[in-house]
């Protein structure tokens, strides 16, 4: 099963995803500037988000370059002698952390799963006590054999997946497609000029200026989201738990729905939920995103905002294309002011929305 989902949302002057400069990223697409949120920022707001971790808490992962020294504090933490704890940390090049990483931590990111470290500290401790000689000859690549990661049911990592250069962790091919989110309409930046008062100067000062002074980019769009879950790729990489998965794919269309990056917040606060999310499930694996409906930029018209605009014109190009190309989706929506998507069963909560696609996922036959 595929599960696709696409979102409407028009985001208040902001600046929620910056590039190298500080500015907003953007790109060239219909031939003109569209606001953009890159993919990575957008998985990273959902893995993070307070309605994702309360959903799934106990099934998440963590990514880091900390690795060894999490494996050092383990290790002391379950009384393992000095001198093994040493002799086990000289290993940790299996981990990437070698000459060039001398202060222990690894070259690259890991996502490591629940409980996954516990398992190769395990597996570490084991080889070391067999064998203190043995194991202070070994080199990378016998190592790297002899110690494997078992990937537990890391529910971030099932659905965004994994990739190391080490042979020790297993990569995951991810279930999930994340777009990078542009803006309907065609976009330029502005710039807020602002100044910081001394709160201590007084009238008696010579100098009458502000404290400081500076200025910030910012814009503000509306926004075509989309994301795709390959539902049977996430329920193989969670060992064939469907239970799980269907919470998953629940926990995350709430989140993409609830979740803001947070670039920049404190200044502009722009926490605007979608006006509209429509949600695609078919048997077919084939995913569509359509942001073709805005290579035209959208614009106004009497008596139709941006977002309504954008909103029919998602309505009316995703039912023309699916269509065209005899695309059968089960489809269901829900939107705000009274709006509406072509073929789509509407859904008057996000709950309800979520219940309607997980009904579908659990009728769906069993791979």
């Amino acid at each position: 099963m595929l599960v696709q989902i696409h979102m409407i949302q028009n985001h208040a002057p902001s600046n929620l995803n910056r590039d190298d400069t500080g500015s907003p990223k953007e790109a060239v697409f219909g031939g003109v500037n569209r606001a953009r949120i890159s993919s990575q920022c957008l998985k990273r707001s959902i893995r993070q988000s307070e309605v994702f971790r309360e959903t799934m808490g106990d099934h998440l992962g963590v990514r880091t370059r900390r690795m060894p020294l999490e494996l050092e504090a383990l290790l002391e933490g379950r009384g393992v002698a000095a001198d093994a704890v040493e002799a086990i940390m000289r290993k940790a090049t299996i981990f990437g952390s070698d000459k060039e990483s001398e202060d222990g931590t690894t070259r690259q990111l890991i996502f490591l799963g629940k409980d996954e470290l516990a398992g190769l500290a395990d597996q570490l401790l084991d080889l070391y006590q067999a064998d203190p000689k043995a194991f202070a000859k070994m080199k990378r690549d016998e190592l790297e054999k002899q110690v494997k990661s078992v990937l537990p049911r890391s529910v971030d990592i099932a659905l965004f997946g994994r990739m190391t250069t080490s042979a020790t962790f297993e990569d995951v091919q991810a279930a999930a497609q994340v777009a990078h989110a542009i803006s309907t309409t065609r976009v330029e930046h502005q710039f807020d000029y602002f100044t910081a008062v001394d709160d201590l100067k007084t009238d008696a000062d010579d100098d009458h200026g502000a404290g400081m002074i500076g200025d910030v980019e910012f814009n503000s769009a509306t926004y075509y989201k989309y994301f795709a879950i390959d539902f049977s790729a996430l329920t193989e990489n969670l060992a064939g738990d469907a239970e799980t998965a269907r919470r998953s794919v629940a926990a995350f269309l709430r989140a993409a729905a609830l979740a803001t990056p947070t670039g920049k917040q404190n200044t502009f606060a722009a926490h605007n939920p979608p006006d509209a999310v429509l949600v695609e499930v078919s048997e077919s694996h084939v995913p569509v995103n359509y942001a073709n409906a805005f290579v035209e930029p959208v614009r106004a018209a009497a008596g139709k905002d941006v977002v309504a605009a954008s909103v029919q014109r998602l309505s009316d190009y995703s039912a023309d294309l699916n269509r065209a190309y005899g695309l059968a989706r089960e489809r269901a929506a829900l939107t705000t002011r009274g709006m509406s998507v072509a073929g789509a069963e509407a859904a008057e909560t996000l709950d309800a929305l979520a219940q309607w696609m997980t009904a579908k996922l659990a009728d769906a036959p069993q791979a």
